[in-house]
């Protein structure tokens, strides 16, 4: 059986070990961080284990003598019964009490074993969760190079609309003599799938440094009309190169 002190050990390294766990903050203690706030519980977990398990182990040594005493006496109650001069059942409760003692034991080794694992599994969880956060920075960082990499933005002036796409139109086909190259026009289905409000926008299938799209750039600048240049594909922001027409999107709600 595990004592309801040991229990309690188990229900914090239950806590510890969901995601999502919240753990409340005394108020002596300074404000920190949810992660500090972890890693200082698990801390005090381990450290509140350790103090468990070392008066565990003076326990054993309690029992253990507890239990050569009652050997000893049992030796001694066998001979005197095989002398008749101590009744049977005297003996009986004696190896009784022998039996106890040793469950006794037995039950404590357990709980130090436990308690081992207790501290095992919580170092390792800690492990895991530096491990998780390491590979979340990297991937950050990864995504918001290949963002600075792949994109460019210029906020323009206030006052764009859809409507005004016609003299950008007007400026393409006057330079490269053939129509912009639209892909989207307002909303679309990829845009609704990527939950973008693209309602007051453009998407124009050019290449930002390509020459046509470098001269469609100078020309947006010029007149100071926002947009966003990619140069490639960025997981649910881009689908591939292009230039977009107007302010940045949403989210749709």
């Amino acid at each position: 059986m595990i004592t309801p002190r040991f229990r309690l050990f188990l229900i914090a390294l239950f806590a510890l070990l969901v995601p999502g766990a919240v753990f409340a903050q005394t108020p002596a203690r300074t404000k920190t961080t949810p992660v500090n706030q972890m890693s200082q519980t698990r801390s005090e977990l381990i450290e509140a284990t350790e103090k468990y398990k070392s008066s565990a182990q003076e326990v054993v040594q309690v029992q253990e003598q507890e239990i050569e005493a009652t050997t000893k006496k049992l030796e001694q109650l066998r001979q005197l019964v095989a002398e008749g001069l101590v009744a049977r059942n005297e003996l009986t409760a004696g190896e009784e009490d022998l039996a106890a003692a040793k469950a006794k034991l037995e039950n404590t080794r357990k709980q130090i074993s436990e308690s081992d694992t207790l501290i095992v599994q919580v170092r390792e969880a800690e492990v895991a969760e530096k491990k998780l956060a390491q590979t979340i920075a990297t991937q950050a960082a990864a995504s918001l190079k290949l963002l600075r990499l792949t994109s460019m933005r210029y906020n323009g002036m206030a006052g764009w609309a859809l409507a005004n796409i016609s003299s950008v139109q007007s400026f393409f086909a006057g330079t490269f003599g053939r129509q912009l190259p639209i892909s989207t026009l307002g909303q679309s289905a990829t845009h609704n799938a990527m939950r973008w409000d693209h309602r007051n926008s453009v998407d124009v299938g050019l290449h930002p440094d390509s020459t046509e799209g470098r001269a469609l750039i100078g020309f947006l600048q010029s007149k100071g009309i926002p947009f966003l240049a990619f140069r490639g594909a960025i997981p649910g922001v881009s689908t591939g190169p292009h230039i977009h027409i107007g302010y940045p999107s949403s989210r749709l709600s």
